[in-house]
């Protein structure tokens, strides 16, 4: 049976893989999206959810206007990394769906997953009207680095304070922060395997070629994290991240830490836990979930390999390594042979 989830996003190029791996697995069923300011602006983060559901076949899944800034403070978007239009790569043409006037709280009947992968500033104004989901899986956060300031991850930055909302709501919370995303990175070698296996495919490719400019410039890597994809994955299996129950804070009026997610690593401060933080990423199951068959998966989770009981952060397949040595195989995009998109 598939578990039901609505996805909260800001696409966003990570956002854009996550829709589209949730419409590939069978394992969930996507019942909605909202969309919220983060990336780009909510008008543009709108027409790009919209643009990746047409992509999917897939524009019967409604999509709901989200929030316009966050709860206080001035929206900080992030164009040096996702471009003007916040999905810059691919030419997608202009969306022809009608957003829908659903009421997106109705969407979140019991067992119902939500999938926040932007700022958390519609989660916290649902918690604020009386609406919990059953539980929440959100891309976000941080133990121990940040990527838009020294101390704090992009969607905990945008609204600390919806963040602290959420955290302190009481839903069953689960954090895929950027100490796991950064485990599983999507390469060129990757994006090449893809360009040519239908229009789909292509997207993506393209996708991922713009978003790796970022990350090759700003951290020296061979490829880039998927994080928002890495969400979708824990709630198809969520063994895949191994997660610490335990206290998060969330910083919100610091001159050098604002929008910290600050977890209780080794649970010193004796604060009661609140969250389930990811701490590392299965390989094994990563693997096996990969090569599963059934269905025309057209994006799967990463296949990755275990050497020497050391986890690899960044490798190629087995079969592209110069060297042909045994590294992690972190294929996110699994292409099965009978399909040229994701629609099913």
């Amino acid at each position: 049976m598939s578990t039901p989830i609505v996805i909260d996003c800001d696409p966003g190029h990570d956002d854009a893989i996550a829709i589209l791996l949730a419409l590939a697995s069978p394992e969930v069923e996507l019942r909605g999206i909202v969309t919220v300011a983060g990336n780009q602006t909510v008008d543009k983060t709108t027409r790009n959810a919209l643009k990746v559901l047409e992509l999917g076949g897939r524009s019967d899944i409604p999509v709901v206007r989200g929030a316009v800034a966050p709860l206080k403070r001035t929206l900080r978007t992030a164009a040096h990394v996702h471009g003007e239009s916040g999905l810059d790569g691919p030419d997608l043409p202009e969306p022809s769906t009608q957003l829908s006037d659903d009421d997106p709280a109705a969407w979140l009947e019991p067992g119902v997953v939500l999938v926040p992968t932007g700022p958390l500033t519609n989660v916290a104004r649902l918690l604020e009207h009386g609406v919990r989901p059953d539980s929440i899986v959100w891309m976000g956060g941080a133990i121990a680095e940040g990527n838009i300031t020294p101390a704090a991850e992009f969607n905990a930055f945008v609204d600390p304070e919806a963040a602290a909302i959420v955290f302190a709501g009481g839903v069953p919370l689960t954090m895929i922060g950027l100490d796991v995303t950064h485990k599983a990175l999507f390469t060129r070698a990757h994006a090449d395997r893809l360009r040519g296996t239908g229009r789909a495919g292509r997207v993506v490719a393209e996708l991922s070629d713009f978003f790796q400019l970022f990350h090759e410039r700003r951290y020296g890597m061979n490829g880039s994290p998927i994080h928002d994809a890495l969400a979708v994955a824990h709630v198809i299996d969520p063994t895949l991240v191994t997660t610490l129950h335990t206290n998060v804070e969330i910083e919100t009026s610091s001159e050098f830490c604002d929008g910290r997610t600050v977890v209780d690593r080794w649970q010193s401060t004796g604060r009661p836990a609140n969250a389930y933080v990811g701490v590392d990423v299965d390989a094994e199951l990563l693997r096996d979930l990969a090569d599963e068959g059934g269905g025309p998966a057209f994006l799967r989770p990463w296949r990755c390999r275990r050497r020497g009981g050391r986890r690899l952060p960044v490798g190629l397949a087995a079969d592209d390594d110069e060297d042909g040595s045994d590294r992690d195989d972190l294929s996110f995009l699994h292409q099965d042979a009978g399909h040229g998109s994701c629609c099913r």
